[in-house]
């Protein structure tokens, strides 16, 4: 996502990120997870370029269910509509199947159980290889707003977007099957460990940890009061006020602090913990730059011990609203 959208624009370069694509697969971080709202578009073309020469090196991920428009973005789940966008996916990613295609929003308009119907219906014909969902669990079980920044500053107003219940995964699990959820999860929003993961681990089911690395601020290295731009999402993001960048500092100490025994970032520690939470758990963290891959990459490798994890159980929680 950040390679197209969401974050710092000025320092986009489709060169460099094609470049990171690259190196992650090099790595054997096969999982390429993008989306058609990404850009919009130009993220699966992105990855299409990519799969044009090593389509047997990945393991494809993208998302539907959601329309980005000049003033707002809106959740769309007809069943006509999913089965266009699943076309249109397969042409950007130069690809003949979606190795796992996710309901990236629910549509509060359509009973979700019209809108998973028709997501099987593409695995029989053979456009999908397994079905996906995001937006999951105890955060969810109200609407949203999505808004948008406007250049020089400001919001656009935008749509109500719905996100599962548990209640609502139940049932459609009953439908298709299953084959991931995705959810925010990292040492500082471990919300999803209390029913979630543990959810997905008794059914078998993957579950694709976004933001594991807290939208770059587990890393280490961002400065509190430093300023995002005006498309950034972390430039209207409650922890990311100078105030909470401060007061979240401890988090990030306490990883440095465990690092420091292996020779290893904040952010592979960060990565690390995510991996510790189950066999069935995958980070899925954004970069744009090709070092950066690298380095999550090498992130695999570290196994902490049950010290560390008691060591990283006891940081602070984080200070800040999420939302």
């Amino acid at each position: 996502m950040p390679m197209s959208w969401g974050y710092t624009e000025s320092q986009r370069d489709f060169e460099s990120s094609l470049r990171a694509v690259h190196t992650a697969l090099d790595r054997g971080c096969s999982l390429l997870d993008t989306a058609d709202m990404y850009g919009p578009f130009t993220n699966e073309l992105l990855v299409g370029r990519v799969l044009k020469e090593r389509r047997a090196d990945a393991f494809v991920s993208t998302k539907c269910g959601l329309l980005v428009g000049e003033q707002h973005i809106v959740a769309n789940g007809r069943p006509g509509y999913v089965k266009r966008a699943c076309d249109a996916s397969l042409r950007r990613l130069r690809t003949d199947h979606i190795d796992l295609y996710q309901l990236h929003r629910a549509d509060p308009e359509v009973p979700i159980e019209e809108t998973w119907g028709a997501m099987a219906q593409l695995v029989a014909a053979g456009k999908v290889r397994s079905l996906g969902l995001c937006a999951v669990g105890a955060r969810a079980l109200r609407p949203t707003r999505t808004d948008r920044p406007v250049a020089g500053g400001g919001r656009r107003p935008g749509a109500r977007t719905h996100q599962l219940t548990m209640r609502q995964l139940e049932r459609i699990q009953q439908i298709f099957p299953v084959s991931s959820v995705q959810a925010e999860l990292s040492v500082w929003s471990p919300e999803a460990l209390e029913e979630l993961v543990p959810w997905c681990e008794s059914r078998g089911v993957g579950f694709l940890a976004a933001m594991p690395l807290g939208n770059g601020y587990l890393t280490g290295t961002l400065t509190p009061g430093q300023g995002f731009e005006p498309e950034d999402i972390r430039a209207r993001h409650p922890r990311f006020t100078a105030e909470m960048m401060a007061a979240n500092q401890p988090v990030v100490a306490g990883l440095r602090r465990v690092g420091a025994r292996y020779g290893a970032t904040p952010g592979q520690v960060a990565l690390a913990w995510v991996l510790a939470q189950g066999r069935h758990v995958v980070p899925v963290p954004g970069t744009k730059k090709e070092r950066w891959a690298a380095q999550n990459a090498k992130a695999a490798d570290l196994v902490l011990d049950r010290a560390d994890l008691t060591e990283i159980a006891s940081l602070p929680p984080a200070r800040g609203s999420w939302y």
